[in-house]
C-alpha cells in the first residue's frame, strides 16, 4: 500500500534547496557523504519530526508537537544524508545536515511500511530522553501533518539504533508501546527517605 507522505510547508522545502545549492553550506557540514556525492542532490520524502512529550504520566497524558521536517538528500544513486528544518519565529529555517545510522533505518522502515497493506501517513516520533528515534505511521492518511498524538492503532516502527530492550523495526501499535516507554521513563521510587 503506498504511503501518504504528507507536503512539507514551502517555505521548509524552500530552505533546504537554498542549503543544498550553497557550497559553504554543504562543505562545511559534518555529513563526508554529503560532501563526497557526485551529481545533483535532491530532497525527497519530506517528513514531519515531532517529539513525544510527558511520557512519565505524571505530567497528564502524553501528546506530541512538531519540531521540524526531516529531508532525505538523495545524490546519484542512494541517500546521502537529511536535511534538517526547524520552525521559527518567521516559519520555516534550514538547520542542519545529518548521516548516521538512522538514514539506512528510516529508508528500511518506509519499505517495511509500504509493504504493509493498510495505508498510512509517515512521520518521525523522537523520544529525547530514550535517545529514541521511531517511523510513526499515522492512521489518518488526511490529517494535518503538524498535529495530532499518536493514535493507539498507529504504528512506531523504532529505529536503530534503538534503545536496550526495544526492538528496532520491529511494529508496534502505539497503544502496546506506550507503557514500555513510560516504564523506562519513570523514575524508580527511593527505598529509603534520605534523613
Amino acid at each position: 500500500m503506498p504511503l501518504h507522505v504528507p507536503p512539507a510547508p514551502a517555505p521548509a522545502l524552500r530552505s533546504v534547496l537554498t542549503a543544498l545549492g550553497s557550497p559553504s553550506a554543504v562543505r562545511e557540514a559534518r555529513t563526508p557523504s554529503l560532501k563526497a556525492a557526485q551529481g545533483p542532490l535532491t530532497p525527497e520524502l519530506p517528513l514531519p519530526v515531532h517529539v513525544l512529550e510527558q511520557v512519565t504520566g505524571r505530567g497528564g497524558a502524553p501528546r506530541s508537537r512538531l519540531t521540524g521536517w526531516r529531508f532525505l538528500i538523495r545524490g546519484a544513486e542512494r541517500v546521502v544524508a537529511a536535511g534538517e528544518t526547524v520552525r521559527t519565529a518567521d516559519g520555516w529555517a534550514f538547520a542542519h545536515f545529518c548521516e548516521g545510522p538512522y538514514l539506512a533505518s528510516t529508508e528500511r522502515a518506509l519499505r517495511q511500511a509500504e509493504a504493509l497493506a493498510t495505508p498510512y501517513q509517515p512521520r518521525l516520533l523522537s523520544v529525547p530522553e530514550l535517545y529514541m528515534l521511531t517511523l510513526w505511521l499515522h492512521g489518518d492518511v488526511t490529517a494535518d501533518a503538524s498535529s495530532g498524538l499518536p493514535g493507539p492503532g498507529d504504528l512506531l516502527i523504532p529505529l536503530a539504533p534503538a534503545p536496550p530492550g526495544i526492538a528496532a523495526h520491529r511494529p508496534h501499535r502505539f497503544a502496546e508501546l506506550l507503557p514500555v516507554l513510560t516504564l523506562r521513563l519513570t523514575p524508580a521510587p527511593l527505598l529509603k527517605t534520605p534523613a
